[in-house]
């Protein structure tokens, strides 16, 4: 065998060695990435508060899957008198034009869920994204793109909705598409953060060894690894969501009537505190606890997941 093809052969074995350490730190990497969920897994079990709030915002689901069949009456029916007090028929009384309050709590439940589920995921998709590109790149692209965050969050939050609903106009969909468009910021600078920290890992190293993609490294190998705060944020940011959307309602710019929601009971009610409180005082409990369940669940994922509580 000639000096050349003796090379050749040399290079093929280390090309090979090189390749199966890659995919040996590759694999390691995806044990250690199922332990730690096992671990944050046992961590968040002991938070027993967390399944309080589990099971309320499993209630709630439930109601907003199925509104047809738990509301007595229609959301915009007029069932009884004005200001109707609490009785069997209407358990949580009537609002100031006769409507039944259950009725179009139920129905406002599955709004306030959908903007909240909904303006979260797409203020996460957008922060991931983002985030991830500026970390991954840096340089031009980073500068291009950490200017734009610093921009959005220099904004005050309600400020910039509002802005957005001017421009499209008020509406349910509007609602949840402005408020996406306004918290992602938030997200993409965590994201950013992580993604920078990962970059020059092990097992990213080996992922270009073997000739990943860009994109796959980001995706399969970057990302969820740097998922675990925007969990922890995101599940945080869901009760402040509803409040947004229930300000929004509040001040018109929201749902708008006769479609239901809370913070567009809490504005109908305003008026007559003195003489039919309840239509107020419901919803803003109903807003309390909801932001109460979401902020226990956050609170134990964030200790679950904190990095720096990691066993």
């Amino acid at each position: 065998m000639s000096s050349s093809e003796q090379d050749q052969t040399s290079q093929r074995r280390a090309t090979s060695a090189g390749d199966d350490n890659a995919l040996q730190k590759l694999a390691g990497q995806e044990r250690e990435h199922r332990s730690e969920f096992r671990r944050a897994w046992n961590r968040f079990k002991r938070y027993r508060p967390a399944f309080v709030g589990l099971f309320f915002i499993g209630i709630l689901c439930i109601i907003a899957l199925f509104p047809g069949f738990l509301a007595p009456y229609s959301a915009t029916e007029f069932p009884t008198t004005r200001g109707a007090p609490l009785s069997w028929d209407h358990p949580l009384g009537a609002d100031e034009i006769g409507r039944d309050i259950l009725s179009r709590m139920i129905y406002g439940t599955r709004v306030a869920l959908i903007v909240a589920l909904t303006a979260t995921f797409i203020s996460v998709g957008i922060g991931v994204i983002i985030g991830s590109a500026a970390g991954y790149f840096g340089g031009w692209v980073d500068s291009i793109l950490s200017r734009l965050i610093d921009a959005v969050m220099a904004i005050p939050l309600l400020v910039l909705i509002i802005a957005f609903v001017a421009v499209l106009g008020a509406g349910l969909f509007t609602t949840v598409l402005a408020i996406g468009m306004a918290i992602w910021a938030q997200y993409a600078r965590v994201m950013r953060a992580d993604i920078m920290s990962l970059r020059e890992r092990d097992y990213v190293l080996a992922a270009r060894t073997i000739g990943a993609s860009t994109t796959r490294i980001i995706a399969r190998h970057m990302i969820p690894n740097a998922l675990a705060p925007i969990i922890v944020i995101a599940t945080l940011s869901v009760g402040s969501v509803i409040i947004l959307e229930a300000a929004l309602s509040f001040l018109g710019l929201g749902v708008q009537p006769p479609n239901p929601s809370w913070g567009g009971m809490l504005s109908e009610g305003r008026q007559h505190m003195r003489t039919y409180a309840h239509i107020s005082i419901i919803p803003g409990i109903a807003i309390t606890l909801t932001v109460l369940a979401f902020n226990l669940v956050g609170d134990a994922l964030r200790d679950a997941l904190d990095p720096h509580q990691r066993e």
